[in-house]
Protein backbone atom coordinates (compact mmCIF):
# COMPACT_ATOMS: atom_id res chain seq x y z
CA UNK A 1 0.00 0.00 0.00
CA UNK A 2 1.05 3.68 -0.59
CA UNK A 3 -0.53 6.44 1.29
CA UNK A 4 -0.53 10.48 1.00
CA UNK A 5 -2.04 13.53 1.97
CA UNK A 6 -3.02 16.07 -1.20
CA UNK A 7 -4.42 19.74 -0.50
CA UNK A 8 -7.40 21.22 -2.27
CA UNK A 9 -7.89 25.00 -2.27
CA UNK A 10 -11.87 25.65 -1.69
CA UNK A 11 -13.03 28.98 -3.75
CA UNK A 12 -15.55 30.25 -1.58
CA UNK A 13 -14.33 29.55 1.83
CA UNK A 14 -11.04 29.98 1.00
CA UNK A 15 -9.71 27.45 2.64
CA UNK A 16 -7.12 24.83 1.95
CA UNK A 17 -8.65 21.29 2.88
CA UNK A 18 -6.47 18.14 3.09
CA UNK A 19 -7.45 14.85 1.77
CA UNK A 20 -5.52 11.55 3.13
CA UNK A 21 -5.73 8.52 1.12
CA UNK A 22 -4.40 4.98 1.17
CA UNK A 23 -3.47 3.38 -2.38
CA UNK A 24 -3.77 -0.57 -2.73
CA UNK A 25 -0.66 -0.76 -5.50
CA UNK A 26 -1.36 -4.03 -6.60
CA UNK A 27 -4.82 -3.27 -7.53
CA UNK A 28 -4.61 0.02 -7.80
CA UNK A 29 -7.58 0.27 -5.28
CA UNK A 30 -7.84 3.58 -3.88
CA UNK A 31 -9.39 4.42 -0.19
CA UNK A 32 -10.43 8.17 0.47
CA UNK A 33 -9.98 8.25 4.05
CA UNK A 34 -10.97 11.38 4.92
CA UNK A 35 -10.91 15.47 4.51
CA UNK A 36 -9.66 17.99 6.95
CA UNK A 37 -8.57 21.86 7.33
CA UNK A 38 -5.74 20.74 10.09
CA UNK A 39 -4.35 17.54 10.05
CA UNK A 40 -2.68 15.83 12.97
CA UNK A 41 -1.21 12.65 14.37
CA UNK A 42 -4.36 11.44 16.50
CA UNK A 43 -6.86 12.31 13.16
CA UNK A 44 -4.69 10.37 10.84
CA UNK A 45 -3.67 7.26 13.15
CA UNK A 46 -7.68 7.20 13.88
CA UNK A 47 -8.20 6.59 10.11
CA UNK A 48 -5.72 3.41 9.40
CA UNK A 49 -7.69 2.15 12.16
CA UNK A 50 -10.92 2.45 10.80
CA UNK A 51 -8.83 1.23 7.25
CA UNK A 52 -7.59 -1.87 8.86
CA UNK A 53 -11.06 -2.97 10.08
CA UNK A 54 -12.18 -1.97 6.97
CA UNK A 55 -10.26 -4.00 5.39
CA UNK A 56 -10.46 -6.87 7.65
CA UNK A 57 -9.16 -10.10 6.68
CA UNK A 58 -7.82 -8.86 3.32
CA UNK A 59 -5.28 -6.91 5.50
CA UNK A 60 -2.90 -9.81 5.71
CA UNK A 61 -2.59 -9.40 2.41
CA UNK A 62 -0.34 -6.39 2.86
CA UNK A 63 3.26 -6.75 3.36
CA UNK A 64 4.47 -2.61 3.14
CA UNK A 65 2.86 0.53 3.65
CA UNK A 66 5.03 3.60 1.86
CA UNK A 67 4.48 6.99 3.32
CA UNK A 68 6.66 10.11 3.79
CA UNK A 69 8.17 11.46 6.76
CA UNK A 70 5.17 13.98 7.43
CA UNK A 71 4.38 14.82 10.84
CA UNK A 72 0.75 13.51 10.59
CA UNK A 73 2.34 10.66 10.36
CA UNK A 74 3.21 9.19 14.06
CA UNK A 75 5.07 6.06 15.67
CA UNK A 76 0.99 5.82 17.22
CA UNK A 77 0.20 5.62 12.89
CA UNK A 78 3.16 3.41 12.28
CA UNK A 79 2.31 1.33 15.27
CA UNK A 80 -1.81 0.51 13.86
CA UNK A 81 -0.11 -1.24 10.82
CA UNK A 82 2.72 -3.33 12.78
CA UNK A 83 -0.28 -4.76 14.78
CA UNK A 84 -1.69 -5.80 11.90
CA UNK A 85 1.55 -7.25 10.43
CA UNK A 86 1.94 -4.30 7.87
CA UNK A 87 5.81 -2.88 7.67
CA UNK A 88 5.56 0.89 7.35
CA UNK A 89 8.26 2.23 5.06
CA UNK A 90 9.14 5.96 4.97
CA UNK A 91 10.63 7.57 2.32
CA UNK A 92 14.08 9.35 2.28
CA UNK A 93 13.04 13.12 2.64
CA UNK A 94 12.95 15.27 -0.16
CA UNK A 95 12.39 12.20 -2.64
CA UNK A 96 8.82 12.27 -3.31
CA UNK A 97 9.77 9.57 -6.25
CA UNK A 98 9.92 6.83 -3.82
CA UNK A 99 6.22 7.37 -3.22
CA UNK A 100 5.83 7.41 -7.29
CA UNK A 101 2.31 5.31 -7.36
CA UNK A 102 0.64 7.90 -4.09
CA UNK A 103 2.00 10.85 -6.52
CA UNK A 104 0.87 8.99 -10.03
CA UNK A 105 -2.59 9.47 -8.04
CA UNK A 106 -2.32 12.42 -6.67
CA UNK A 107 -1.63 13.75 -10.08
CA UNK A 108 -4.34 11.50 -11.87
CA UNK A 109 -7.17 13.19 -8.99
CA UNK A 110 -5.70 16.86 -10.26
CA UNK A 111 -5.97 16.61 -13.37
CA UNK A 112 -9.00 14.78 -14.24
CA UNK A 113 -11.15 16.28 -10.97
CA UNK A 114 -9.73 18.96 -8.84
CA UNK A 115 -8.17 21.06 -11.49
CA UNK A 116 -11.26 21.25 -13.64
CA UNK A 117 -13.92 21.84 -10.62
CA UNK A 118 -14.33 24.79 -8.48
CA UNK A 119 -14.62 23.10 -4.81
CA UNK A 120 -16.77 25.36 -2.67
CA UNK A 121 -16.16 23.88 0.70
CA UNK A 122 -15.11 20.68 2.22
CA UNK A 123 -18.57 18.97 2.24
CA UNK A 124 -19.03 20.02 -1.65
CA UNK A 125 -15.24 17.79 -1.80
CA UNK A 126 -16.19 14.94 0.03
CA UNK A 127 -19.19 14.53 -2.41
CA UNK A 128 -17.42 14.77 -5.26
CA UNK A 129 -14.47 12.65 -3.76
CA UNK A 130 -16.82 10.28 -3.37
CA UNK A 131 -18.26 10.03 -7.01
CA UNK A 132 -15.01 10.02 -7.81
CA UNK A 133 -13.39 7.14 -6.01
CA UNK A 134 -16.25 5.00 -7.33
CA UNK A 135 -15.35 6.30 -10.59
CA UNK A 136 -11.82 5.25 -9.99
CA UNK A 137 -12.53 1.99 -8.49
CA UNK A 138 -15.12 0.57 -10.81
CA UNK A 139 -15.28 2.52 -14.24
CA UNK A 140 -11.79 3.98 -15.11
CA UNK A 141 -9.63 1.80 -16.68
CA UNK A 142 -5.96 1.44 -15.38
CA UNK A 143 -3.01 0.59 -17.79
CA UNK A 144 -1.12 -1.85 -14.94
CA UNK A 145 -4.27 -3.75 -15.37
CA UNK A 146 -4.39 -4.19 -18.83
CA UNK A 147 -7.44 -1.32 -19.00
CA UNK A 148 -9.59 -3.06 -16.82
CA UNK A 149 -10.60 -1.28 -13.35
CA UNK A 150 -9.47 -2.50 -10.14
CA UNK A 151 -13.08 -3.68 -9.28
CA UNK A 152 -15.57 -3.87 -12.33
CA UNK A 153 -19.26 -3.00 -11.29
CA UNK A 154 -20.73 -5.08 -14.08
CA UNK A 155 -18.89 -7.52 -16.31
CA UNK A 156 -16.48 -6.49 -18.69
CA UNK A 157 -18.36 -7.27 -22.42
CA UNK A 158 -16.66 -8.35 -25.27
CA UNK A 159 -18.75 -7.05 -27.58
CA UNK A 160 -18.19 -5.58 -31.20
CA UNK A 161 -16.33 -2.27 -30.59
CA UNK A 162 -18.86 -0.74 -33.12
CA UNK A 163 -21.36 0.23 -31.10
CA UNK A 164 -20.19 2.20 -28.10
CA UNK A 165 -22.27 4.05 -24.94
CA UNK A 166 -21.21 6.95 -22.94
CA UNK A 167 -22.29 7.62 -19.29
CA UNK A 168 -21.68 10.58 -18.10
CA UNK A 169 -19.91 11.21 -14.15
CA UNK A 170 -19.74 13.98 -12.54
CA UNK A 171 -22.11 16.28 -14.44
CA UNK A 172 -20.35 15.29 -17.93
CA UNK A 173 -16.46 16.62 -16.22
CA UNK A 174 -16.11 12.63 -16.36
CA UNK A 175 -17.33 10.04 -19.28
CA UNK A 176 -17.29 6.58 -18.70
CA UNK A 177 -17.31 4.23 -22.31
CA UNK A 178 -18.43 0.76 -22.35
CA UNK A 179 -19.63 -1.63 -25.06
CA UNK A 180 -23.12 -1.41 -25.77
CA UNK A 181 -24.49 -5.09 -26.78
CA UNK A 182 -25.35 -5.77 -30.06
Amino acid sequence: MACDFFHVDCAVTLKRVYVFFVLEVATRYVHILGTTTHPDGPRTTQQARTLLMDLDDRADDFRFLVRDRAGQFTASFDAVFASAGVKVVRIPPGCPRANCYAERFIGTVRSELTDRLLIIGEHHLRIVLERYATHYNTRRPHRALHLTPPRPDHPIAHASPTRIRRHPTLGGLINEYEFAAA
